[in-house]
Order: structure tokens, then C-alpha cells, then sequence
């Protein structure tokens, strides 16, 4: 294992949050409060609580959700598409640098930056609502899990994206929408039963059921069945990133 080439490569990705904390950071931090602001305001006036939760509190997990998934995804698919911009990526491919190294070193530090991003919205939320946190460590597991998952998503997509543009397609055509429709503002009991039949094949409600209960101890779908769809999909990427490395795709010249 090639320690000092992953903490180069770590700490490279990490420092590029400084440089770039307006986006990063402040950016998603401001729009989740604007989120958390209107959502709560407008709709919290007319549905005082969902299953016992004040609606302000119960949409908490579900901003905090909406944010690691564009952002895992963001900050990964950039982490490795800019050095296939540049070219810089065959010099890092013919380095006594393993794959695993590779995606270790930059879904590390897309998953970290998320992460950090997650619990800064998650103190951000504590100064409009009461918050409270029924099993912190699972709420940790369901963090990490969902951030590496993602990370991981964002690292295919940035091999497989030929242009800028294409690095935001998949996070606002596709898992924002998903998002939003996948109950973070809402409990899909209150849909009718049809729409709730439907919803189960939106993927992000899984994830979002399971954060939500780490919180309030009330979930949508099984927990188990939550966290059993976390790790198919981090399954079903690691698949894919290893496919990706083992048949050079979008790598070789």
C-alpha cells in the first residue's frame, strides 16, 4: 500500500476545498437554509407535525441527505475529471500508484469534504429547530455510508463525462429530482397508495428512511431493508469503478 502517494493525493483533493470555499461550502450551506426557510415556513404553517415530529424538524434529515448526495457526487466526478482534462491522469496511472489507491485517495476526500458539508448543515439546522439524534452511531453509519456510496457514483461519472456539462446532468436531471421525490420533505405515508407503490422504486428513499430514523425512530420502509440497499449500491459501484480500471474505459488514450 502506497501511503504517501494516497495522502498526496488526499490532501491535494482536501486543500482544494480552500481554495474553493464559496462553493464548496458556503454555497450549499446558504441554499440548504434558504431550503430549510422557505419549506419549513411556508409548508410548516399548514402541516404542524409529521408522525409526531414538528415539520421543520422532520425535513432536517432529508436537506442534510439532499446535500451529501449532489455534493459527494460533484466533488468526486470533478476530483477525477479535471486531471483527464488536463492529461495529468496518465502521468498519475503510470505511477507506482495501485486502482485501489486511486479510488481510495479521491472518494476519500469527496466523501470527507461531504461529510464535513452534512454536519455543518446539521449544526446549521440546530439554531431554526430542536434537534435530537435517538442513535448517533447509526446516524454516523448511514453518513458514511451514503457519502462513499455516492462518492463512488460521482468517480464513474467523472470518467465517464466527456465535457463540464455533463458532470452536473446526472446530479440535477436525475438524483435531485429523485430527492425531492423521495420523501425529504414528506413521509410517503401520506401519499395514496398507488404514488406510495411507485415511490419504493425511487432508490433515495431508501437512504433517506434510514437517516430519518437514526434521528426520530420513524422510517418509511424497514431499516434493514435501508441499510441493505446502501451497501447493493455501494456494491453495485464498486463493481462498476472495478470494470472501469480493468478494462481501461475513457482512460486510455
Amino acid at each position: 500500500m502506497n501511503v504517501p502517494a494516497m495522502r498526496a493525493i488526499y490532501k491535494f483533493e482536501m486543500a482544494r476545498t480552500g481554495r474553493t470555499l464559496m462553493q464548496s461550502i458556503i454555497s450549499p450551506v446558504i441554499s440548504t437554509s434558504l431550503y430549510f426557510v422557505v419549506f419549513g415556513a411556508a409548508i410548516g404553517a399548514r402541516i404542524q407535525q409529521v408522525e409526531g415530529i414538528s415539520y421543520g424538524a422532520f425535513i432536517v434529515p432529508g436537506l442534510i441527505m439532499l446535500s451529501l448526495l449532489t455534493q459527494s457526487i460533484s466533488n468526486a466526478s470533478f476530483g477525477i475529471y479535471f486531471p483527464r482534462f488536463t492529461g495529468t491522469i496518465y502521468e498519475l496511472l503510470s505511477a507506482p500508484v495501485s486502482y485501489l489507491e486511486i479510488v481510495v485517495s479521491y472518494v476519500g476526500a469527496a466523501a470527507t469534504k461531504s461529510m464535513i458539508l452534512g454536519i455543518i448543515i446539521l449544526a446549521t439546522a440546530g439554531l431554526f429547530v430542536p434537534l435530537k439524534i435517538a442513535h448517533p452511531v447509526w446516524m454516523i453509519v448511514f453518513l458514511v455510508l451514503t457519502a462513499v456510496t455516492f462518492s463512488l457514483f460521482g468517480f464513474i461519472i467523472g470518467i465517464w463525462a466527456d465535457g463540464f456539462e455533463k458532470l452536473q446532468l446526472v446530479p440535477l436531471l436525475i438524483v435531485t429530482p429523485l430527492t425531492f421525490l423521495g420523501g425529504s420533505f414528506y413521509s410517503i405515508d401520506m401519499l395514496p397508495p398507488f404514488w406510495q407503490t411507485v415511490t419504493l422504486f425511487n432508490p433515495v428513499v431508501y437512504l433517506i428512511s434510514g437517516f430519518r430514523w437514526s434521528f426520530y425512530e420513524i422510517a418509511d420502509v424497514n431499516v434493514a431493508v435501508s441499510l441493505g440497499m446502501t451497501a447493493l449500491f455501494l456494491t453495485v459501484f464498486l463493481a462498476i469503478v472495478a470494470w472501469i480500471f480493468t478494462t481501461g474505459y475513457r482512460l486510455k488514450a
